[in-house]
């Protein structure tokens, strides 16, 4: 019996549990779009939250980057923020989350800190939606750690990308999100671009509980509900209401919010209420709930007006019995940092105004356009084809400060970003070009080159209608340029490049190149040997005799020695100066064959000495490139000391920019100088066996001749170093202030990236046309000072020279400071190579000439001799 009785009780014990977990099962799916997301939750991982149901699932599937953490503060916490996301590489990191456009959601996320990761100090780091930036996470010391931020928001996106960034303020992290669908005719702005943030969500506390919060299931949308309590000169009306008894309107506020209300103490007095605002030009949106708690006898009213900020706002209010009634602002609120809200009874109201509950939005403005939906999913098929690792994550156009590496981007007609430039040179790609890239329609710059990409150049490049610039250079390509693409470029319309794809041809001829009679070959091959052969002889019986005379005859025809009186013959007794700098006066001189040539005096006073002129005469002589300003020869007889150099005829960069020159630089010119510039530094540092380091780049030893055409001059402080670890050494200081790379001047360690600065400054002050160091109110202002908080707050109309009047092409621009800043980071490891600068510089180029005009023939040839330069490289010994 008793063996049966407890057979019988285990059966039951296990019907009531299966019933218990079906009905919390029911309750958790009755969430229709709602997207619950515990970040750091173990992918393995999901659950059903313990209070409210929810049910929450792990944030890998939604980002593929950050690293699961849990915290170590765990006191009365909610379930979902046991563990978090952090992100300690990389400055932009962004969720993809699929939700359906057009539909109106709540989305919130979450932080709390709880220690995760030892360090017992809160970081603050900046929030953006997509290429907009939402707002910035910070930790009150009162706070424990925990801060949310929510918004009201319509995606026109099928998906939304939350993203994380690091402002140098402690490594970002994030503990939940968390979406839920809303009414799309309940929560609206005047302006589509306006989306409302959270500022406050009260109801009017029961029984003088504090701290009580309401949300999902109470809230069929999970909005929380925070208790407010007005202790002065108020008084809490009460009443039990389920929500079978309330009759609801779209916004649908929880029947125990709408079941208690305040109303003054004394029935004649206003019932008056706040809230401060973070400062004078924030914009609000208010939203009242009314609910009659109380059941009025026929001689009762209650009916009353509304006032915000001393202007009549509403009424007459007349709440209803057990009925909501929600009141909101159509156009947002505006006057200073205090909202006072006045609820008055009108003359023949017998009972005083009451509130139930009230919402407080801020205005934000996302106003940057979003990236098309196509191109984004298009530049993401490129990615995984080509299997990049890059952090290409959130928005590839947006905000322009974080976009996407390789890319620019223009706004249409429609008010939306567009992929215009591609540049994945030198990014390892193998394979055959991507088809995808057919469909980045609005495509005008495509750089693929200097990667090992294999078979043919696809027909499907010529749907590329806008494309103006094409280099598919070094690669492996084989077979047939399209004849579309030919066409395009003997027009004009098309600056193609397809060098160094020994397989590829231009023309039908190529197709033969390999068809050959084998007797001929024979015949062919005979007669190279013995050619061979035959020049071999000849070189071993001239070798002695070149041997002797090379030298000799290579200085004297390429680098002349001067005698003092030669030199006073040249410059018709030193009769024009031309320019003078530390190292002494200089002259234009004319030889014998009229050609004009500088000449350089070392000065007695010169704070640079004869070990300078002796460094300057010694390279020039056996490093030689286009951008390098070339040695005719020198004179070195006594006391006197002189280098010849070529004339370049429009001056230096510092005159052009800072000496009141009335030409002014177009932009596309200050661009061209610095690839011009780039070009001489990537010779010193990579085409010069050892490398050699300028150590005093400015814009003073930049020359302009009669093309404007830039060379690098001054090599009187320059070092060569045998390699990259011989160029760490100490050296005695060099350089000149403003443009000195502050470690270098701290240690006297001198690399490479000690020039890289120096560049970047030099790029700065193109960009600005402000000098490094200029004197503001009796100080001095390095010009770093004073850009980067400017670039950091995203005003690039600010950034650039105001004397050109905004003649620039705004991505252009903003790939040029994104330049410069990489330049002068004051990490030197993470200061790019001249190379890549170069590259970047070169793109930046292409994209101000593809918009100045529709590539003429002659800014056709500028592209294709920047894109296709052959650098010859003589080893400096």
């Amino acid at each position: 019996m008793k063996q049966t009785m407890m057979r019988m009780l285990l059966h039951f014990r296990s019907i009531l549990l299966g019933v218990l977990t079906i009905l919390v099962l029911i309750q958790a799916q009755d969430q229709s779009g709602f997207i619950s997301i515990d970040c750091g939750l173990p992918q393995h991982l999901s659950y059903i939250h313990e209070s409210t149901y929810i049910n929450y699932i792990s944030d890998t599937k939604f980002i593929d980057t950050g690293v699961s953490k849990r915290i170590q503060f765990k006191d009365d916490i909610q379930q979902q923020l046991e563990y978090v996301r952090s992100f300690p590489s990389g400055v932009r990191n962004c969720y993809r989350i699929n939700v359906t456009s057009g539909i109106q959601y709540l989305i919130r996320v979450s932080f709390y800190y709880g220690n995760y990761d030892n360090l017992n100090e809160t970081p603050q780091f900046d929030l953006h939606f997509g290429p907009n930036v939402w707002d910035t996470v910070t930790f009150s010391s009162n706070d424990l750690g925990f801060a949310f931020k929510e918004i009201i928001y319509t995606p026109s996106q099928d998906y939304i990308q939350p993203c994380l960034v690091n402002t140098g303020k402690g490594i970002p992290f994030i503990s939940a999100i968390e979406l839920r669908t809303l009414n799309n005719n309940t929560y609206t702005t005047h302006s589509a671009k306006s989306v409302l943030s959270l500022s406050g969500r009260f109801h009017m506390v029961s029984k003088s509980i504090e701290n009580l919060q309401y949300r999902y299931k109470d809230d069929v949308f999970d909005r929380i509900w925070y208790s407010q309590l007005y202790n002065k000169n108020v008084a809490r009306l009460n009443t039990t209401l389920h929500s079978d008894d309330l009759h609801q309107n779209d916004f649908e506020p929880p029947a125990i919010v709408m079941s208690s209300a305040l109303t003054p103490v004394n029935a004649s007095d206003p019932l008056e209420l706040y809230w401060n605002a973070d400062n004078g030009n924030d914009q609000y949106y208010l939203y009242m709930h009314f609910n009659e708690v109380e059941n009025l006898a026929p001689n009762e009213t209650r009916a009353f007006n509304i006032r915000v900020s001393d202007t009549f706002w509403h009424g007459p209010v007349i709440p209803i019995y057990r009925k909501v009634k929600t009141i909101y602002s159509t156009t947002p609120l505006t006057g200073g940092t205090r909202y006072p809200i006045s609820l008055f009874k009108i003359e023949n109201s017998t009972l005083p105004p009451i509130v139930n509950a009230i919402e407080i939005y801020k205005v934000k403005d996302f106003s940057q356009p979003e990236t098309k939906q196509d191109d984004v999913d298009t530049i993401t098929n490129i990615k995984n084809a080509y299997g990049m690792a890059r952090n290409w994550n959130g928005d590839p156009c947006g905000p322009v400060k974080y976009m996407w590496e390789g890319l620019n981007c223009s706004i249409d007609g429609n008010n939306i970003q567009r992929i215009t430039s591609l540049n994945l040179s030198s990014s390892g790609l193998t394979g055959q070009i991507a088809p995808s890239i057919s469909k980045l329609t609005m495509l005008q710059y495509l750089d693929l080159s200097n990667n090992s990409l294999k078979g043919s150049l696809p027909d499907f490049l010529m749907q590329l209608r806008s494309l103006k610039v094409l280099n598919v250079g070094k690669n492996k390509l084989t077979g047939l340029v399209p004849s579309g693409l030919l066409e395009r470029s003997k027009t004009g319309s098309l600056s193609l490049s397809v060098d160094d794809n020994p397989e590829l041809c231009t023309t039908e001829s190529c197709k033969k190149k390999n068809i050959v009679v084998p007797l001929v070959t024979l015949f062919s091959t005979l007669i190279v040997i013995l050619l061979i052969s035959l020049g071999f002889w000849i070189y071993r019986r001239q070798k002695a005799t070149w041997s002797k005379s090379k030298k000799k005859d290579s200085m004297k025809s390429k680098h002349q020695t001067f005698s003092y009186t030669e030199i006073l013959n040249i410059t018709d007794n030193l009769k024009t100066i031309i320019g003078e700098g530390g190292f002494g006066k200089v002259y234009i001189g004319i030889l014998q064959d009229q050609t004009q040539v500088a000449v350089k005096f070392l000065s007695k006073s010169s704070k640079q000495g004869y070990k300078e002129f002796q460094s300057e005469a010694q390279l020039l002589t056996i490093v030689h490139h286009r951008s390098l300003v070339s040695l005719v020869g020198y004179c070195d007889e006594g006391e006197v000391k002189a280098l010849i150099y070529e004339y370049m005829a429009n001056g230096n960069l510092l005159q052009h920019l800072f000496d009141g020159n009335t030409n002014i630089l177009k932009w596309n010119e200050r661009l061209k100088i610095a690839v011009d510039a780039a070009h001489g530094l990537e010779y010193l540092h990579d085409g010069c066996k050892p490398p050699i380091m300028h150590r005093d780049l400015k814009p003073a030893n930049i020359l302009l001749d009669e093309n404007m055409h830039a060379k690098i001059a001054d090599f009187g402080l320059s070092r060569a170093f045998g390699n990259d670890i011989d160029s760490h050494i100490s050296t005695r200081p060099a350089g000149t202030p403003g443009y000195i790379d502050p470690k270098y001047q701290r240690t006297g360690n001198t690399n490479k990236k000690n020039d890289i600065y120096s560049f970047g400054i030099i790029l700065f002050e193109l960009i600005t046309g402000r000098k490094a160091v200029a004197r503001a109110s009796d100080e001095y202002i390095h010009i770093l000072q004073w850009v980067i908080p400017i670039v950091e707050g995203g005003d690039i109309q600010n950034v650039v020279d105001p004397k050109l009047e905004g003649e620039f092409n705004i991505n252009s621009a903003w790939k040029a400071v994104e330049i410069a800043m990489s330049c002068t980071s004051s990490n030197e490891v993470e200061r790019p190579d001249i190379s890549q600068i170069l590259a970047e510089l070169k793109e930046c180029l292409s994209l101000e000439m593809v918009q100045r005009n529709n590539v003429s023939t002659r800014a056709r040839d500028e592209l294709v001799s920047i894109a296709t330069i052959s650098e010859t490289t003589i080893l400096a010994r």
